[in-house]
């Protein structure tokens, strides 16, 4: 099951001296979140009050209702906003990485269980999944286009194609 919010990103400081915020994106930029136009607290239960926002230095500068003070934006540092999953627009077969943190990571041919994808590593080139195995044994898996056939998180798993070695008996070293 997908969840309806998700985590954007958190508030690190006050900005300026009208009760703006600044927020840490965490989704791919702050020109993604610049798009959505309602943010949520608790875990999407409670409405956030957006009224505006603009970029300034890859950070998201948010003005909420009833936000209107250096102190009141201060008493909000450290709180995760979160964005409704129908707000984002993804396109068809694009996934949000919470979408495929839990994952069971199965081989497409074989249907063998390598374990559950634990981690993402953004690299630059492309990101690295950490799947860890049933016996806590760490792999990294490159997450290149021609070495996943299929991410399902409806079904609750991702089909890779993996190279020879990748999944060995020793893992990585912790």
């Amino acid at each position: 099951m997908l969840k309806q919010y998700l985590e954007a990103g958190q508030v690190v400081k006050s900005h300026g001296v009208r009760g703006e915020l600044c927020l840490e994106p965490w989704a791919d930029s702050a020109e993604f979140l610049k798009k959505i136009k309602r943010f949520w607290f608790d875990e999407g239960k409670t409405d956030a009050g957006f009224v505006s926002s603009r970029i300034h230095q890859g950070r998201l500068l948010l003005t909420l209702r009833d936000v209107d003070s250096v102190e009141k934006a201060e008493a909000l540092r450290g709180k995760i906003l979160y964005l409704c999953r129908e707000d984002a627009g993804l396109k068809a077969g694009t996934w949000f990485l919470q979408d495929l943190l839990g994952l069971a990571a199965i081989d497409a041919n074989t249907g063998k269980r390598y374990g559950t994808l634990q981690e993402i590593f953004p690299t630059g080139a492309n990101d690295v999944y950490r799947i860890v195995s049933a016996e806590g044994k760490e792999y990294l898996f490159p997450a290149v286009p021609h070495m996943i056939r299929r991410i399902a998180p409806e079904e609750g798993v991702i089909e890779l194609l993996p190279i020879p070695g990748i999944f060995d008996e020793e893992g990585i070293e912790a």
